[in-house]
């Protein structure tokens, strides 16, 4: 009985003095993660929404959406993707040095897709806030109007 006791206070012991190592170990990485978003690349675009107002179907709405890195550090885009395959967005990908400015190129093609529209593209970087959405909208009208 006595050695179960000392069994069961030593596995204690090692349980809180892990739990403190790990408190620590958390408090490291967020130390990082802020020291990181201090000296990271911020994406700033002029307009995140483009309207086109009305287009005819069957047109492609094209857009340049302007955006400047006003972080401390190259900006990266990694990934460009659209809510549908009607929308294809052109990224640069090549680094965005601070202070740079750079174009995301967006097609709409509106074949099919008569009505109000709104199209969304996530953009994936290395910025301090790693997602940001773009978007382009406006009504589509049938030709037969």
């Amino acid at each position: 009985m006595k050695k179960l006791f000392i069994i069961a206070v030593a596995g204690l012991a090692i349980s809180l003095s892990a739990c403190n190592s790990n408190t620590s170990s958390k408090e490291n990485t967020q130390d990082s993660v802020a020291a990181d978003s201090a000296s990271a690349a911020t994406i700033v675009f002029e307009s995140p929404v483009y309207d086109f107002g009305k287009a005819k179907d069957g047109d492609k709405v094209s857009h340049d959406f302007k955006f400047t890195n006003t972080g401390t550090s190259p900006l990266i885009i990694t990934n460009a993707s659209a809510s549908c395959g009607c929308t294809v967005p052109d990224y640069p990908h090549e680094p965005i040095a601070p202070g740079a400015s750079g174009v995301i190129k967006v097609i709409f093609d509106t074949s099919g897709k008569v009505g109000v529209q709104n199209k969304q593209v996530i953009i994936a970087s290395n910025a301090a806030t790693p997602s940001t959405e773009l978007f382009i909208k406006g009504e589509v009208q049938s030709l037969t109007k």
